[in-house]
């Protein structure tokens, strides 16, 4: 059966309140052999970073001479994203072939994430994988990445989003991240919230499980950022300056609660300088260049999200310059985004990232701030089309959105041999 068969009929498994739930997908793992037994995880929950912490742990463990995957979401560009070993997507046919597997030992209608995460475990164990890096998909408690007992987790933000499932306060919503702790299971994670932080600690205690709260400085300081090269320079209290593959101030943060995770696996510190350097984040404060024109790519969809985008942006070169091209979701606090982002852009262009879950026109006519006006696109492409003279493009919102213009972008520039886009 072909790759698009399977995953456009995955796609029909969504919904709220669908799916086995924890018990049912443990018996479904048990029928197939527990492949999550047959490697070390490690777990990654939070509001925001997760991913970039995602990627930059696969990588450091991957450095270190360990085969390693990594499962995240969503994709940007291609569903194979989700699901990588050593930094390699999986191919079309393995990724067809993993769902299919779980599809033979269904009892229980599984939900989309639900078959994403058996098919990751189940690919994961037939490529004899020493460790597997798990994104959280929703929450933590609830998700189906919590049948796994982790060698380490990481708790990287809490901040308002998903409310209506996982809670109206940041104790609430923290409480649900901390589920993926686990008895004398170390955790990690970082700076949050006084109020969410108490919740960590409170359930860390009840599990006995050894509990770090990282900040910047421990080691690293955000020090310059490398615009063209997609680098932030960070230092060491001792002066070392190490080079890391991505742009922000919150990926400092980010380095950190890597580096510490590291030492907790007894990872080489040049294994982790490594990966620093070598680990690519697309959509996340990607700064693509080409003549005439530079594109910044931030996949922010919540209120924290854009706030941290913004602080770091409104220290950039770009800042007063830009046009904004944006999308949200209909389930998003879209209203709160566009009042933080309008203010700093010099003209808005907003589009609809998805045809079922996007907000459109007269959702976001009625979320704008008074006074505010935009130019609205239904299509995508043509929003693309609208600002493809504009020096300086900043697009946000939505990974999907994100995901596509990115691709939209690469197609309509090849660089030539031997450069990126980025260069």
């Amino acid at each position: 059966m072909s790759f698009k068969i399977v995953f456009d009929y995955i796609l029909t498994r969504t919904g709220v309140g669908c799916g086995a739930g924890l018990d049912g997908l443990t018996a479904l793992l048990e029928r197939l052999g527990n492949p999550q037994e047959r490697f070390k995880v490690i777990h990654i929950a939070g509001t925001n970073g997760k991913g970039s912490v995602a990627a930059l742990t696969a990588e450091t463990l991957r450095q270190a001479g360990y085969k390693t995957g990594l499962f995240v979401s969503p994709h940007l560009c291609d569903p194979c994203e989700r699901i990588q070993v050593n930094a390699q997507n999986i191919s079309k046919a393995d990724f067809a072939s993993a769902v299919l597997q779980v599809f033979q030992e269904e009892e229980q209608e599984l939900n989309f994430f639900e078959i994403l995460t058996a098919a990751a475990l189940c690919h994961f164990a037939r490529a004899g994988v020493d460790y597997a890096v798990l994104e959280t998909g929703l929450g933590g408690r609830k998700d189906p990445t919590n049948v796994c007992t982790p060698a380490a987790c990481v708790i990287t933000s809490i901040g308002l989003d998903h409310m209506q499932l996982l809670g109206s306060s940041l104790a609430q919503i923290a409480r649900e991240k901390a589920g993926i702790i686990k008895p004398g299971v170390p955790c990690f994670s970082g700076a949050v919230n006084p109020s969410a932080r108490e919740e960590i600690k409170k359930i860390a205690k009840e599990k006995n499980a050894p509990l770090t709260f990282v900040e910047e400085g421990q080691p690293f300081f955000t020090y310059a950022f490398d615009f063209p090269n997609n680098q932030t320079i960070l230092h060491t209290a001792d002066g070392q300056e190490w080079a890391l593959h991505a742009l922000g101030r919150r990926q400092g943060l980010n380095a950190c609660v890597v580096y510490q995770l590291a030492q907790c696996l007894h990872i080489p510190q040049e294994a982790v300088r490594r990966a620093f350097e070598t680990v690519r984040l697309p959509g996340r404060f990607e700064v693509l260049h080409r003549p005439g024109q530079t594109l910044i790519l931030d996949g922010a969809h919540n209120p924290q999200a854009i706030e941290l985008f913004l602080e770091f942006f409104k220290a950039t070169p770009y800042a007063g310059k830009a046009t904004l091209l944006c999308g949200f979701m209909k389930d998003k606090d879209y209203k709160k985004m566009l009042s933080l982002l309008v203010p700093h852009f010099k003209q808005i262009v907003v589009t609809v990232p998805s045809p079922t879950r996007g907000a459109g026109k007269e959702e976001i006519l009625e979320a704008l701030p008074k006074g505010v006006k935009v130019r609205f696109f239904k299509n995508p492409s043509r929003a693309l089309t609208a600002v493809k003279q504009e020096p300086y493009v900043v697009c946000a919102g939505s990974f999907y959105l994100v995901g596509f213009v990115r691709r939209k972008w690469l197609q309509t520039f090849r660089p030539q041999a031997g450069k990126s886009a980025q260069e």
